[in-house]
């Protein structure tokens, strides 16, 4: 998934409006994690994590992040991650780009 520097525009605008939905805390980037974050992007499809305890691997962590659950990297501000996947549905999609 590769998105256009408009669309990346257009997700971190959206994305500044959003609250932290998981945080990353001491078991890091485990299994359990991945699962949840793609639950969580099936329903909202933009999502922010913040970085609990992981904060210094935050450059490492999120490319990472992002590989394992099949979502594009949007930006990582500060101790926060913004990412983004697309509904498999049509019919579903909340965001359009």
């Amino acid at each position: 998934m590769s998105s256009s520097t408009r669309q990346i525009s257009q997700l971190r605008s959206l994305a500044q409006k959003i609250d932290p939905i998981l945080v990353v805390g001491k078991n890091g980037v485990s299994a359990s994690f991945i699962q949840s974050v793609k639950e969580v992007l099936v329903h909202h499809e933009l999502i922010k994590i913040r970085l609990g305890d992981h904060k210094d691997q935050r450059k490492t962590i999120a490319p990472d992040l992002a590989a394992k659950t099949g979502c594009e990297l949007v930006t990582l501000v500060g101790h926060v991650i913004v990412l983004y996947r697309q509904h498999p549905d049509p019919t579903l999609r909340k965001i359009v780009l």
